[in-house]
């Protein structure tokens, strides 16, 4: 018995901050509420639209301070409720109908504008609600039926939500910091050396959570900031300096792969090997145990996490003794060492911080010894309200548009037709349609699979005749599940909420094979209508956009490398200028390979040299990289004066504008040529003097550098057009 125990306890502590869970069961108790209120206390409101409207709005992970989470809620209810009621309104008319979807639609494309956060899920739940209430019959009466019903469920989901607030972790600023140090981990985690994945795969892993922590990170500072100028908060300079030991652990990580790439070329390697695997589950495993700490605030928490700190450091040290014994006499070696001891160095501050956020932290709480393995748990920060900038987005507008041409058609056929549930025509469009082509296809592919797998499934319940009870557990579940894993795997969610369609028909009315049929056919038609106007009405392709993109990624890394040299060739320190210029590298960075991804998803016809965009991609981000690997060492005051490096930062500098202007016009294959052949020509010192405090600096610049070049010199290749193969003679 005390063993179930021990593993029940273990199996909390790792997901009782799970939002899949906790979003499942909120979203559970907010649609059965009015369901089981109704049949119990045969309350006068239309369960449906109570039930509809509890379920969109319990979905919703809300972030922020308490007032502005309530406000928020309360009007999102509010506008569910006047959706229901426009609907109703318009269903006995045609023309009224068409021109309710219509403004439905367009409405939704102003709270996607006003909230990226919270908009879509609106837009979405308010047209679905003006779709119920167009298959209804219309009228004033209904109308305010329709509203009545959605106004109870919203309130009801607002309560459901606010009575969780006192028994979790909320507080907003802990939220955005806990965030920073989960991307921190997961980029420790997509940095841990595996020999079985693919080295294309594995880099690619690794520059999407390097662009996912960037974003996290500046989120997160622009949030502090905004509490620095409102009122006094507590803690408030603690969880600053943690967002900060973030931002430092993330550059020296970065660093870290760098320089653990360059070693991996040398036979050393082979023997630090093993010893590199305790050091990354390490880091992993702390930074999420003190994004756990920050959040919970408990003293057992602080005690795990300042065990795993102090097992960290020890780890740390012992990989850096070994390096030195291994490695040492090489450059990658002693760069890797000093980076080691730098991450070292900003682990007891972080500690100490750490330490000053939990209010309890000298009680002397019971905790296991046994440090095991958090699992990732994520929660999005609020970076803002609203956004009243209104600045068009041609992507968004032309989305709003399509989408709003869409609906039109699709209820004007389920009107023109009769079709009794015709509704889910335009439904399927709208959960569906997705801004770019990629996410639509992928959603499409999710959605036709998890239709057709539950529907199955749903015509043999066909031939059972259930009990009321067991109907009502059996929609709990299905809701349950389709909730848990909407933001985990869509096609399990479809699956789960075809069974829960069935389910909720078979408790009004008897399900027929005709209704599977119909629902089936509506939802594969609303599919490949999506997926056609995607594709063919007012399309955005990425190969239009990528260029751009990548020009102003490419002048960011000139405009840090220009940095970088005059640094060197000062003495100076790392410093704010330099880092403002490595955020903003990194930011485009994250920018392009975006861009990248989206590009991976259209259709073929619209991927325009994928092979050449990647490479100039990954190249760029790798010369990031071994700029921030060099940056890392300023710490000597002492000038670097080698002519070989100036002369590099200055081509380098020349290469990358060059790069840029052709990614925005046309290559220039004769400047291409000479710039290739000015980049052999830089030769770095073999062994750089070691007698003063520069040699770190000045190992880690010849040895950085000298992989810049070679990168620099294959984008200039791959920014070349391919030329026509030609046919041998004879």
């Amino acid at each position: 018995m005390s063993g179930v125990i021990a593993r029940w306890r273990h199996y909390v502590e790792e997901k009782r901050l799970q939002p899949d869970l906790s979003r499942a069961l909120r979203c559970t108790v907010a649609f059965m509420g009015p369901v089981l209120a109704a049949l119990w206390w045969r309350l006068p409101i239309e369960v449906t639209f109570a039930s509809l409207a509890a379920q969109n709005l319990a979905l919703v992970d809300i972030r922020g301070a308490y007032p502005l989470r309530l406000s928020l809620l309360l009007a999102m209810a509010i506008v569910m409720a006047g959706a229901a009621w426009l609907g109703g309104v318009a269903a006995g008319h045609l023309p009224l109908a068409l021109a309710a979807i219509a403004g439905a639609t367009l409405l939704g494309g102003v709270w996607r504008r006003l909230s990226s956060e919270y908009g879509p899920s609106l837009a979405s739940g308010s047209i679905f609600l003006v779709l119920l209430a167009l298959a209804q019959p219309g009228g004033i009466p209904e109308a305010s039926n329709h509203f009545l019903g959605a106004l109870a469920g919203g309130i009801w989901a607002v309560v459901v939500q606010v009575s969780l607030w006192p028994f979790r972790a909320q507080h907003p600023l802990r939220r955005t910091v806990s965030d920073c140090w989960l991307a921190l981990a997961d980029l420790a985690t997509a940095m841990t050396p595996d020999e079985a994945a693919d080295p294309r795969a594995h880099q690619q892993l690794v520059a999407g959570k390097e662009a996912a922590l960037r974003t996290v990170l500046d989120q997160t500072t622009a949030a502090l900031a905004a509490a620095r100028a409102g009122r006094s908060r507590p803690h408030l300079r603690e969880l600053e300096e943690l967002n900060t030991a973030a931002a430092r652990l993330a550059t020296r990580f970065v660093s870290f792969n760098t320089t653990l790439e360059t070693l991996e070329a040398e036979p050393e390697f082979a023997a630090l090997a093993p010893s590199l695997g305790p050091v990354m589950a390490s880091l992993i495993n702390t930074a999420r145990t003190v994004a756990l700490t920050i959040v919970s605030r408990q003293p057992a928490h602080l005690a795990a996490a300042e065990v795993r700190l102090r097992r960290l450091a020890n780890l740390l040290h012992a990989l850096q003794d070994r390096v030195r014994s291994q490695a040492g006499r090489s450059a990658a070696g002693e760069q890797l060492a000093g980076i080691l001891h730098q991450i070292a160095v900003l682990l007891p501050e972080a500690g100490r911080n750490l330490r000053a956020t939990v209010d309890r932290a000298d009680e002397r709480a019971a905790f296991s010894l046994e440090v095991f393995d958090v699992q990732t748990w994520t929660l999005r920060p609020l970076a803002s309200a609203l956004n009243f900038r209104w600045q068009p987005d041609p992507a968004l507008n032309r989305f709003i548009a399509r989408s709003a041409v869409l609906q039109v058609f699709g209820v004007a056929v389920f009107k023109v037709f009769a079709l009794s549930r015709g509704y889910w025509l335009p439904l399927t469009v709208l959960v569906v349609m997705q801004p770019d082509y990629g996410s639509t296809r992928l959603r499409a592919g999710q959605r036709a699979i998890g239709t057709v797998a539950g529907g199955v499934l749903a015509s043999l319940l066909l031939w059972l005749s259930l009990p009321s009870s067991v109907l009502l557990v059996a929609l709990a579940a299905t809701m349950f599940g389709f909730a848990f894993w909407l933001k985990r795997n869509y096609a399990v969610a479809v699956f789960f909420i075809t069974l829960f369609v069935v389910l909720i028909t078979e408790v009004s009315a008897t399900v027929t094979v005709a209704f599977t049929v119909e629902r089936l056919g509506a939802t594969l038609a609303g599919v490949l209508l999506a997926l056609l106007a995607t594709q063919l009405f007012w399309p955005v392709w990425e190969r239009q956009l990528y260029p751009g993109f990548l020009a102003r990624a490419l002048r960011a890394n000139a405009q840090y490398v220009r940095l970088l040299g005059e640094h060197l060739a000062a003495g100076a320190r790392y410093d704010g200028r330099l880092v403002a210029a490595k955020r903003a590298a990194e930011a485009a960075n994250s920018v392009v390979f975006a861009s990248l991804q989206r590009m991976f998803a259209d259709p073929k016809n619209q991927q325009a040299s994928l092979e050449e965009a990647a490479s100039l991609a990954n190249g760029n981000q790798r010369i990031t990289r071994a700029l921030t690997a060099v940056s890392l060492h300023l710490v000597a005051d002492e000038p670097l004066r080698q002519p070989a490096i100036g002369e590099f930062v200055s081509l380098a500098a020349e290469t990358l504008e060059a790069l840029a202007a052709a990614a925005e016009s046309v290559p220039e294959p004769r400047r291409f040529a000479e710039l290739r052949t000015a980049l052999d020509r830089v030769t770095f010192p073999a062994g750089p003097a070691t007698g003063n405090r520069a040699g770190p600096v000045a190992h880690s610049a010849a040895s950085q550098f000298g992989r810049c070049a070679t990168e620099l010199s294959a984008m200039l290749l791959a920014a070349l057009p391919e030329e026509p193969a030609t046919a041998s003679p004879g």
